[in-house]
């Protein structure tokens, strides 16, 4: 069986992945253990006050901390997730959230997930952790679970 490359298991993933491709995430960059995406806040992902809701800057780092875990090879399942929200985000934004690898062992991951604004300000911090399961991202995705 034929392993994946990081990015063949990122594009794997998201083109099954409407919700990331809803919010109109770009690929900058993507390496075992690490994963960086770009998206611009647009009006309907903004709440009641007029800001980006707190959804839209924790789904973009979810989907950075899913590219990075699971650029291993090996497929990785969410077990918990934290953010906190640091500057409000507004219609225009440019957001990038880059996912780095903190610690990695055979069946827990652990990863850091830093959202900046188009300005390098930090507009949330995210963490989270992964179950890898045994399974590996393969070439032809009816291999996946062998």
């Amino acid at each position: 069986m034929t392993l994946m490359t990081p990015i063949d298991i990122l594009n794997r993933m998201l083109s099954n992945d409407l919700f990331s491709q809803w919010l109109g995430v770009e690929c900058l960059s993507v390496s075992e253990g690490a994963c960086t995406l770009r998206a611009t806040v647009r009006p309907e992902m903004t709440n009641g006050f007029g800001v980006a809701h707190g959804g839209i800057t924790f789904s973009l780092a979810d989907s950075a901390f899913a590219f990075a875990s699971n650029s291993r090879g090996q497929h990785a399942v969410s077990i918990e997730t934290s953010i906190a929200h640091t500057v409000p985000v507004f219609p225009g934004d440019v957001l990038t959230a880059t996912a780095t690898e903190d610690h990695r062992s055979q069946r827990l991951g652990r990863y850091t997930v830093r959202v900046l604004n188009q300005n390098n300000k930090t507009v949330a911090l995210f963490h989270g952790t992964v179950f890898i399961k045994p399974d590996a991202w393969a070439l032809d995705p009816a291999q996946d679970n062998q």
